[in-house]
């Protein structure tokens, strides 16, 4: 069943009642959602309160929390990770014990379908492409040449100019890549979480303070994605900004409809798929990570 994003973006209390969730402002309850349908709870306000038995309710049903600092911007996130999976010590042993050539070949993996990803981006737009398919192909095992920050240096400039500096700390689009990203970011720690998979073991990312370390390298390939929203709400508006508008596209890319295996399904049902095939590889039962195409 697809899950749904909830965003609260106004001073609220948030508490639960007969499993669901009560969202109550100004002393007047205005929504309640089941906790079951709930993907992500995202909280976008200094005044909100939340209780402690909504939370370990969305625990309980997978529901990640995401809270947002105050640019707006996702900033952490809550996972369960107890009841992930009733296998999760034989998985987590999996996962630790992954060989260095296995390791390489999924990173090789990743970062090939990124840059695939990002040509097509380019191609979407009528923008030069072919030169990213040439990276792609030089990809070796690991990355060892850095082929995704070469694949980086032309993209950017090809999509949005020479001028254009990608900084997750300026305003303007950036901001709006940063919160697609996030969104993103979520979505794929969730499913990695009710995998079994352990969110803050990576394969490339090994940042001892992350505790999302596989989200982000998972959600590589993703990101041009994000990137073809945000370039047509810049097309729309070069003085772009996170804003509610803004934020919809964001939110309702991932129910969107994609290819994975020769069958359609939502985005956010492929990436459980996803996560099933990177526990074979672990498992050693299968070499081939296969993202959903759009």
């Amino acid at each position: 069943m697809i899950k749904r994003i909830v965003e609260v973006s106004n001073p609220s209390y948030l508490y639960l009642k007969n499993k669901q969730l009560i969202i109550e402002q100004a002393h007047e309850v205005v929504a309640q959602v089941p906790i079951e349908d709930i993907g992500v709870l995202i909280l976008e306000h200094s005044a909100i309160n939340i209780t402690q038995p909504l939370i370990i309710e969305c625990q309980k049903n997978n529901t990640a929390i995401v809270f947002c600092d105050e640019k707006h911007l996702p900033y952490s996130t809550i996972l369960p990770i107890s009841e992930g999976n009733n296998l999760h010590q034989k998985i987590l042993k999996q996962q630790i014990n992954i060989s260095e050539p296995v390791r390489k070949n999924l990173w090789k993996q990743v970062i090939q379908q990124k840059i695939q990803n990002q040509a097509n981006t380019l191609k979407q737009f009528n923008k030069p492409f072919v030169r990213l398919e040439k990276i792609k192909a030089e990809v070796k095992s690991g990355d060892a040449t850095n082929c995704e920050g070469l694949a980086a240096q032309y993209y950017w400039k090809a999509l949005l100019g020479k001028d254009f500096i990608r900084d997750q700390n300026a305003e303007g689009i950036n901001a709006v890549l940063n919160y697609g990203y996030s969104i993103i970011r979520a979505t794929i720690a969730r499913s990695i979480v009710a995998s079994g998979l352990h969110p803050a073991i990576g394969l490339f990312h090994h940042n001892q303070y992350n505790g999302l370390c596989l989200a982000d390298d998972l959600m590589e390939p993703f990101r041009p994605w994000v990137d073809s929203i945000a370039y047509q709400l810049y097309q729309q508006n070069a003085n772009i900004s996170v804003t509610k508008e803004v934020k919809i596209p964001f939110l309702n890319l991932i129910s969107e409809s994609v290819e994975f295996k020769d069958k359609k399904m939502p985005l956010m049902i492929s990436v459980h798929y996803l996560m099933a095939d990177l526990k074979r590889a672990f498992a050693k039962e299968n070499k081939r990570l296969t993202y959903p195409k759009k």
